[in-house]
């Protein structure tokens, strides 16, 4: 485990040397300086997380008994903090709960949101633990141009692409912070510890707010830290505060954790241990954003099947050469094709993706072939999301969004 837990200076974090371009990484900003997207292994020592190596990969095999998940296998989540405490837990027979989250300010989820939910089902099926998945409807209504009415409807309506993963209702609370706020007071009491511990000096420097930033903004980091602590849900832990958590999340949100894990001691709770994973490219390549405001920057959990292959085929940055003869020549390069990109997301079978790997980079796969595999395997995995998706009703919404106690005892 790194030892750099302090509050970092975000202009520290952020400096760069003279003359070179830096990637740009914080909850709100993500900006590659390069083709090849954000330089990871830079990000990690700027962060002093831990990479997740060889040694972290084949432990999580011997203790669960199971194959890790691609998307671990891939070095996709590639970076942590105190795995190695959760696998302890684990091994010892002790218990731990997952928590992650979703910022509702769209109505219809991209395939990059879908990420850390299907690996967080892994997750929780492996290790059979509790899931808390908090939906930041007040932070999306101090951020976007967004009534709280309208943030709490997409709250609701994201819960149903969250649910249409799979999560198991008896293990799974999943919260909108405007209403639970009201329903449990443990989440506010933690709250108001958590404030009472960090300066405003503290959160501007991580964060970098403004003096132009509304006093709701800088006092929302607390609100994203609070889940990390059992204690705020006393229906789920029988009031126990000794429960650690893990994190699966972007690693965009680890400044919100390094916050929890400095003044988890000071309020005698346990640092949450995190995994973080990479970002998911926008269609037009590394250094474009991906916005749920511009419908030609992802596919959509909502798209159909003639929207996703026109999106790929229009759309998805190749790193094929320029003529039939320079692609045949040079071959194609994996590291800047999203639609090969895409496919280490989402392409469960090693060997294909490894055959398709060598066969685009020698040339002799061209690029309208490699869109056609993505476009297969979106389709299905899209249209599958769909159909499951159309099967939650308001109901099971609010089943899963009850504050009640899961099919653990504590």
């Amino acid at each position: 485990m790194a030892n750099t837990e302090e509050l970092e200076q975000k202009v520290g974090e952020m400096s760069v040397a003279e003359g070179e371009q830096e990637d740009i990484v914080d909850p709100w900003t993500v900006v590659s300086a390069s083709a090849k997207g954000i330089d990871y292994d830079k990000l990690i020592n700027r962060f002093g997380s831990s990479k997740i190596d060889d040694e972290l990969i084949k432990r999580i095999e011997r203790v669960t008994g199971k194959p890790v998940h691609h998307l671990l296998r891939r070095g996709i989540f590639f970076s942590h903090r105190d795995m190695h405490f959760i696998l302890d837990q684990y091994e010892q027979k002790k218990p731990f709960y997952l928590y992650t989250g979703r910022g509702p300010s769209s109505e219809a989820m991209h395939l990059g949101h879908l990420v850390p939910f299907i690996f967080t089902k892994w997750l929780q099926d492996t290790f059979d633990v509790p899931l808390v998945v908090q939906m930041t409807d007040d932070e999306k209504f101090l951020w976007k141009d967004l009534t709280l009415d309208e943030a709490n409807r997409l709250a609701h309506e994201n819960a149903k692409d969250i649910i249409a993963c799979g999560f198991d209702i008896k293990k799974t609370l999943i919260f909108s912070d405007l209403e639970y706020m009201g329903q449990v007071p443990e989440f506010y009491r933690n709250i108001c510890q958590i404030s009472k511990l960090v300066t405003f000096n503290q959160v501007r420097g991580i964060f970098g707010f403004g003096d132009s930033d509304s006093i709701g903004k800088i006092a929302f980091p607390p609100v994203q830290a609070a889940p990390s602590f059992s204690s705020t849900f006393p229906h789920i832990f029988n009031n126990r505060k000794d429960l650690p958590c893990l994190i699966p999340c972007a690693i965009d949100q680890d400044p919100y954790f390094r916050m929890t894990r400095d003044v988890a001691p000071r309020m005698d709770c346990l640092k949450p241990a995190l995994v973080h994973s990479t970002f998911f490219p926008a269609l037009q390549g590394a250094q474009s954003k991906m916005s749920a405001s511009d419908p030609t920057s992802s596919i959509f959990l909502t798209d159909t099947n003639e929207e996703i292959k026109t999106k790929i085929n229009k759309y998805a940055f190749s790193g094929g050469g320029a003529t039939l003869e320079e692609h045949k020549g040079k071959g194609g390069n994996c590291e800047i094709d999203v639609s090969y990109q895409y496919l280490t997301f989402f392409m469960e079978d090693d060997t294909k993706l490894e055959k398709i790997r060598k066969d685009y980079t020698s040339g002799e796969l061209l690029t309208g072939d490699l869109k056609k595999e993505l476009i297969t395997v979106l389709q299905k995995l899209v249209s599958e999301h769909r159909e499951k998706r159309a099967q939650v009703t308001d109901e099971i919404v609010k089943q899963y969004m009850t504050p009640r106690k899961l099919a653990f005892d504590y």
